[in-house]
C-alpha cells in the first residue's frame, strides 16, 4: 500500500513538471514516462540502482559466506552480493522482496574488522527481511529523476552572473517539487526503520558494539571522502555517504548517528549486565 501511494504521488509530481514545461502535451509525455518509470521501478529498480553505482557481482568467498550465514540466521534466502568500486566503507540493500534481493558493499567495507563488517551486513539483511528495500529502491528511482531535474533547474537559474539566462520555472522546481519529493520519501521511509534495522541486525550478530563501532568509522571516512551519486539514494546507505549541504539534507532520512550509536551501546550494556 505504501509503495502504491508513493508511486502515485511521485508520478503526479512528474506530471506537474511536464505541464509546467509544455502544457498538456508535456503532461501527456510525462504521463507516458511515469507509466514506464512505475513499471520499471517495480521490476528493475534494484538493477538500476546497482548499475548507478557500477556495482559488480562479488568474487569474494569470505564475503559471500558471511552474507549467506547471516541470511540463514535471519531466516531469509541468501541475497545476491555486489561490490561497489569505492574505497569509502558503506553498504546498502535493494530488491522487491527477500527472494529477489541484493546486498551491495563498497570495496572500502573490507577495511573494517570482521565483526564490524558482519554488523553492517546484518543491518542490511534486516532491511531485506523487514521488506524495507522495495519502498527504498522505488523511492530512489523516481525521486532520483525528480531531484536531477530540480538540480538542473537550480544551477540553470543561479549559475553565472547573468540571471536572465535562467527560467523562473527552474526556481519553481527547487522551491516546490524537490522539497515535496523529499517530504514524501521521509514519510515513506520512516527513521524508525533505521533504528529497527540496527536493532535486528545487532540481534542477528549478538554484537551491537561492533555495529556501533562500524557506524563511527563509516561516518568519519564519509565526512572526509564523500561519495559521488544521487542525493535521492542517500536513504539506502547505512550511513549517508554524500557531502552535507542543503540539497542533500532535503533527502536525509537517517536518524542522528549519535542516537543510533547510543541505542546500540545501551544494548551492549544490557548484554553485559545479563552475562554478569
Amino acid at each position: 500500500m505504501i509503495t502504491a501511494v508513493l508511486l502515485s504521488v511521485l508520478s503526479a509530481i512528474l506530471l506537474a513538471i511536464g505541464f509546467l514545461f509544455a502544457g498538456v502535451a508535456g503532461m501527456t509525455f510525462a504521463f507516458i514516462m511515469a507509466l514506464l518509470i512505475n513499471a520499471i521501478s517495480y521490476w528493475y529498480s534494484d538493477k538500476i540502482v546497482l548499475r548507478m553505482y557500477r556495482a559488480k557481482p562479488a568474487k569474494d568467498k569470505e564475503l559471500e559466506d558471511a552474507v549467506g550465514a547471516l541470511a540463514r540466521d535471519a531466516g531469509i534466502p541468501k541475497p545476491a552480493v555486489y561490490v561497489v568500486p569505492s574505497d569509502v566503507p558503506n553498504a546498502f540493500a535493494t530488491g522487491r522482496d527477500p527472494a529477489h534481493s541484493a546486498v551491495a558493499v563498497t570495496q572500502g567495507l573490507r577495511t573494517l574488522s570482521r565483526d564490524e563488517m558482519n554488523g553492517v551486513l546484518a543491518h542490511e539483511i534486516s532491511h531485506i527481511k523487514n521488506r524495507d528495500t522495495l519502498v527504498q529502491t522505488v523511492a530512489a528511482t523516481i525521486a532520483g529523476a525528480i531531484s536531477y531535474v530540480a538540480q538542473i533547474g537550480y544551477w540553470s537559474y543561479f549559475s553565472g552572473n547573468d540571471r536572465e539566462r535562467g527560467s523562473p520555472l527552474s526556481l519553481v522546481l527547487i522551491v516546490i517539487f524537490a522539497p515535496l519529493a523529499a517530504m514524501l520519501i521521509r514519510l515513506a521511509i520512516s527513521r524508525r526503520r533505521e533504528y529497527a534495522a540496527d536493532f535486528h541486525g545487532a540481534l542477528i550478530t549478538k554484537k551491537p558494539h561492533a555495529l556501533a563501532s562500524a557506524l563511527k568509522k563509516i561516518s568519519a571516512v564519509s565526512a572526509e571522502n564523500p561519495l559521488h551519486g544521487s542525493p535521492a539514494t542517500s536513504h539506502m546507505w547505512i550511513v549517508n555517504p554524500f557531502r552535507e549541504d542543503w540539497f542533500v539534507s532535503l533527502f536525509s532520512t537517517h536518524p542522528p548517528l549519535s542516537r543510533r550509536i547510543a541505542k546500540l551501546e545501551r544494548m551492549t550494556g544490557r548484554e553485559a549486565e545479563q552475562s554478569d
